[in-house]
């Protein structure tokens, strides 16, 4: 698997690599470290020498050989262009900590606009950060791939087709993310308010072996993931919880010990390409550890 890093030197780099060099590692794959300059920027380009040159240190350790690259640009936007050029399986960024409310939920960071707009799935490198442990795979059921409530726009890859959903485009990626020894709990969030006909009240406060063995939809969804995650060799359980579906994901990975989240984005076009879906926006701004967009 290909893996394209974007560091920038900030305190967060040494934690973002050494992810980035354990997955393509495990991943037989191949490591790519990029840095961006901005136009006019007072950091002269010896500075990202510097850089790339301090990353293929830490890196160096877990992965000999590394490419490195150096664009010039708005970060995101060559981030995405580099994504897009080098044709990489996975993107990994850092997200700085931005208390300024108002820039960070109207403009949104780097890595908010690189998930947006990536062509690939991206790995947004923040809080809590070593080895992949345990993994929380957030799946709808929907196939839409955006987490949680059914998006008002029907996505498709192209007219006619419909999308992988979240699953079936994680596993693409699971067996280069987790160990054998690893385990991976997927979630469904029973919320009222995403709750399409035929939803009984009764099946709304279930919990996930009642939903299992009464084979209600959200049960056999459930249970279809668990038997494709085993048939991969991967150790996985199912999980429900009942509530808003924001608030409870991020009430899932307080509670436990999660070392990645898996959600989903659709990538649209046009106007829709702007924006991520409201709630995948929210989870990547607000979770504490890392998180992997799948689209």
């Amino acid at each position: 698997m290909s893996v394209l890093v974007a560091v920038n030197g900030s305190f967060h780099t040494e934690a973002t690599l050494h992810l980035a060099a354990q997955i393509a590692k495990h991943g037989r794959g191949s490591l790519t470290i990029l840095t961006v300059i901005r136009p006019g920027a007072d950091r002269p380009p010896v500075a990202a020498d510097e850089i790339l040159a301090r990353a293929c240190e830490i890196v160096q350790p877990q992965l000999p050989d590394v490419r490195t690259r150096v664009r010039v640009g708005h970060p995101a936007t060559e981030i995405v262009c580099e994504a897009e050029e080098g044709d990489y399986a996975l993107v990994i960024v850092g997200q700085t900590p931005n208390r300024n409310l108002m820039r960070r939920f109207l403009l949104g960071s780097t890595a908010v606009r690189v998930v947006e707009h990536a062509p690939c799935p991206v790995i947004v490198a923040k809080g809590k950060i070593g080895p992949i442990r345990r993994i929380l795979l957030c799946d709808s059921g929907s196939r839409d791939p955006s987490v949680g409530l059914p998006s008002t726009v029907q996505a498709t890859d192209r007219p006619g087709r419909t999308p992988p959903s979240v699953l079936n485009r994680f596993t693409n990626l699971s067996v280069d993310l987790v160990d054998e020894s690893g385990e991976i709990v997927v979630m469904h969030v029973m919320s009222q308010m995403s709750a399409g006909p035929g939803v009984r009240g009764k099946q709304l406060r279930s919990g996930t072996e009642e939903l299992i063995n009464d084979r209600a939809p959200e049960g056999e969804l459930l249970q279809r993931d668990i038997e494709a995650l085993d048939g991969l060799g991967l150790r996985a359980r199912a999980r429900v919880r009942h509530g808003l579906v924001v608030e409870e994901i991020l009430g899932e990975v307080r509670s436990e010990d999660y070392d990645l989240v898996v959600i989903g984005a659709y990538r649209g076009e046009g106007w829709q390409r702007i924006l991520l879906d409201d709630l995948a926006h929210r989870l990547v701004v607000d979770l504490d550890r890392p998180v992997l967009v799948v689209r």
